[in-house]
């Protein structure tokens, strides 16, 4: 990699121990930062590698993290034989939450990081101090997933200062153990908005749909297809296509739907037949 290739950036890593996920969330003026800043393996860790960003510390560091090494040691051994560590910046969070993070005296200002339970946060090139630190403050405090907070933590960075150079793209990644599609891998939610004028935002658009794709149908988000609701959902295949008129046979009306939540890729939120699910209806309604 060039040395004028700074990937000048702000990113957090963290670790739900109710969960066993780890991921890693990060921004920069930098196109498809995801291909490189970002790497996490289930049960083991999440590191973040950035400033003159070495992508072979990812899978060296989670590997020295599975061997028993604290995120401390994995930095210290990473960066012992590199003549390039002053240049270097490194994020790291185990599968005990705990965390380490690195700035070379290198790196260009403001740079720096800080750590705490279950997350490490850091940046290069930035406005200032707070976009680290209210990145960190927005972690410890946000609720929800940990995807969740990963996002609000971006947020809190770009609205504290954020990337002196500007916005271009944006990643998250979280992993857990058999989290992925049909839970054939582990790969939780992996986004990735490689170059776009808002990319935390269009980041946060994309795993609003990816969770209303993939995401699990709350009991309570439960509907029954009748009155009002049959109506709505009628109006929606008609202006899709699906129908050619609302007042159509059950049998014609849910094979229509049927059809819909395939074409759609709603197979995740498909429920027992006169059932739908209340995000599925919001997302008919909009259309």
């Amino acid at each position: 990699m060039d040395k004028k290739q700074i990937v000048a950036t702000f990113s957090i890593v963290g670790f739900d121990p109710a969960t066993g996920e780890h991921g890693v969330a990060v921004q920069s003026k930098f196109i498809a930062v995801g291909s490189v800043v970002p790497w996490a393996k289930a049960g083991i860790g999440a590191v973040a590698t950035q400033a003159f960003g070495n992508p072979s510390f990812g899978p060296r560091g989670l590997e020295l993290l599975g061997a028993g090494k604290t995120p401390d040691e994995v930095i210290q051994l990473l960066l012992e034989n590199d003549p390039d560590r002053e240049e270097r910046q490194v994020g790291i969070v185990d599968a005990k939450g705990n965390s380490a993070t690195y700035t070379g005296k290198k790196c260009f200002d403001w740079a720096g990081g800080m750590q705490g339970e279950n997350y490490a946060a850091q940046g290069n090139i930035l406005v200032n101090k707070e976009t680290v630190t209210e990145m960190g403050k927005a972690f410890e405090t946000a609720e929800g997933s940990l995807t969740d907070r990963l996002l609000k933590s971006l947020q809190a960075a770009q609205q504290a200062g954020g990337d002196s150079r500007g916005k271009q793209s944006a990643a998250i990644y979280v992993v857990k153990e058999k989290g992925g599609y049909g839970g054939f891998n582990d790969r939780l939610v992996d986004l990735r908005v490689d170059d776009h004028p808002e990319p935390i935002d269009e980041l946060i658009r994309l795993y609003k749909l990816q969770q209303l794709y993939f995401g699990e149908t709350k009991q309570e988000n439960i509907l029954t297809i009748e009155g009002s609701i049959r109506q709505e959902v009628a109006e929606a295949l008609v202006k899709k296509g699906y129908l050619e008129n609302k007042e159509v046979s059950n049998s014609k009306f849910y094979e229509a739907f049927t059809t819909y939540l395939h074409t759609e890729n709603f197979e995740e939120r498909e429920l027992k037949k006169g059932k739908i699910d209340k995000e599925v209806l919001e997302f008919m309604r909009n259309l």
